[in-house]
């Protein structure tokens, strides 16, 4: 495994001129495997420390492995600092993540998958100033399973949600970056922000939309980025050539840490500045002159 020990505070620059009464939401993308997990214990404490989030939210369907989400993984994220754990279409891959979605509320799974399902689509918390703040997770259907409508499931969400927070966070865990664009767009001004999860690379379209929604395709992914996605190379390259099925093997090294802080104004729910995180930056090669 990779390890990485230069995390001197001088390497993680806070851009944002923090605002007095604004709430900072940290989002930490897709914890995967031990990779994710060390990253979680190695990284994302100088974050905190630099940061200091009003509210943390971690997506957690690939901790266990690369598969969905184990009592003891989410225990250990709770004590490393996230308020809630948000999950997508893998946290159905690890049957010891059902019990934990049927009974601990600060787990989401998404809320467009059909009635009969354990567990919650969303859900109000607070931060240690009382400041209520809403998640709602939700997944795409373009190239996934076909679920319930995520635009019309977010309709029913905010319906409920209407008088109980200003604040409210989106994570839409989804493949095509057009149906995220899309639902950034539906649901400008009526959220805080809509986090785009699922592909495991950090796009670089942070933004906020003209009614005050703060957008990006995806935050990216928390884990081994010396992988496909979190897969050892070698196991994915047989899949591709061979075309048959290979036992899954996460991947170890070249670990990262990779989210978003966004500065909210609670009076009204307006996302007021989204940064993008990404630590430690990929190394960067160059051809010589004896190469080119």
């Amino acid at each position: 495994m990779s390890f990485y020990f230069l995390l001197n505070c001088k390497f993680l620059t806070n851009k944002f001129e923090l605002k007095n009464g604004t709430v900072k939401i940290f989002f930490v993308g897709d914890i995967f495997g031990e990779a994710g997990l060390f990253a979680i214990s190695n990284f994302f404490p100088f974050f905190l420390e630099k940061f200091h989030p009003d509210f943390v939210i971690g997506n957690a369907e690939n901790a266990a492995q690369g598969k969905g989400l184990t009592d003891e993984i989410a225990e250990q994220l709770f004590s490393a600092g996230f308020d809630t754990l948000t999950t997508g279409n893998h946290i159905w891959d690890n049957w010891k993540s059902r019990p934990l979605l049927a009974t601990n509320l600060k787990i989401l799974r998404p809320l467009n998958y059909p009635a009969g399902n354990p567990g919650l689509g969303y859900n109000v918390y607070h931060t240690d100033d009382n400041i209520p703040i809403a998640v709602v997770n939700l997944q795409g259907r373009t190239f996934m399973q076909t679920i319930d409508c995520p635009f019309r499931s977010a309709d029913k969400a905010l319906a409920d949600l209407q008088n109980k927070a200003k604040i409210i966070v989106v994570d839409f865990h989804a493949e095509a970056t057009a149906e995220k664009i899309t639902l950034g767009r539906y649901l400008d001004g009526r959220v805080s922000a809509v986090i785009g999860t699922h592909t495991h690379i950090q796009t670089s379209d942070e933004k906020i939309l003209p009614n005050g929604t703060a957008y990006i395709s995806d935050v990216g992914m928390t884990g081994p980025y010396d992988s496909v996605l979190g897969m050892k190379y070698e196991i994915a390259l047989r899949r591709f050539i061979l075309q048959t099925p290979h036992k899954f093997m996460p991947a170890t090294d070249d670990i990262h840490l990779a989210g978003v802080l966004l500065e909210i104004n609670p009076s009204n729910g307006k996302c007021i500045a989204i940064e993008k995180v990404f630590y430690p930056e990929f190394t960067k090669k160059y051809k010589t002159e004896e190469t080119i």
